[in-house]
Formats: C-alpha cells, sequence, structure tokens
C-alpha cells in the first residue's frame, strides 16, 4: 500500500518550486498535484493519456475542448486524450489531484 497526506504533498511541491508534482507512477497510471495560484494562468498543452482531476481546493473556470464550466473544491472533471483544456479565471489559489492513464510521459 502506498498512502499520501495531501499537506506533506504540497509542501514538497512548494519546496521543489514547481506548479507540478508527480507523486505516484505504477503501470497504468500515474497521480501528481498540480498548482495555479490566483490570476495566474494555465500553460498546459493536451495530453496524450486520459486524465481525471479532482479540485481539493480554490476556484476556477475550466474549458475542455469547446465546452467550459466553473470547479471548486469536491469537482471532478474527465479530460480525455488529446483534447485541449486550459484552468482560467483562478479567483482562488488553486489545488488539484489529476490521474492519468495511461501515466503520464
Amino acid at each position: 500500500m502506498k498512502a499520501f497526506r495531501l499537506e506533506e504533498l504540497e509542501a514538497e511541491r512548494a519546496a521543489n518550486d514547481g506548479a507540478y508534482l508527480q507523486f505516484l507512477r505504477e503501470r497504468n497510471m500515474s497521480a501528481g498535484l498540480y498548482a495555479l495560484d490566483a490570476g495566474s494562468s494555465d500553460p498546459q498543452a493536451p495530453h496524450q493519456q486520459d486524465e481525471v482531476y479532482l479540485v481539493v481546493s480554490g476556484r476556477a473556470s475550466i474549458t475542455v475542448g469547446m465546452e467550459t464550466t466553473q470547479v471548486a473544491r469536491g469537482s471532478v472533471v474527465y479530460v480525455p486524450a488529446g483534447v485541449p483544456h486550459k484552468f482560467h479565471h483562478i479567483t482562488e489559489d488553486l489545488r488539484v489531484m489529476v490521474i492519468f492513464s495511461p501515466p503520464e510521459s
């Protein structure tokens, strides 16, 4: 078993000065913590993997393909592989758990 605490993952991510911390990588999936501060922009490009976002904290909008929705703590969003997507209008510091399948390259 592997178990993680969000506060420890956030501390590790912040200590490494990065917006993304991959904390788990297995044969069929990987998981990470993604952080975007209020007012910032999301630089990501489409991925080759399916992904699921679970918003841990914060508020923003996300556009996936041609659809846009608002997200906040507890929101879950599925993004198919290859589809353009971005968080935007980030009004509160955003912390998002990201699951990739297969693992992110």
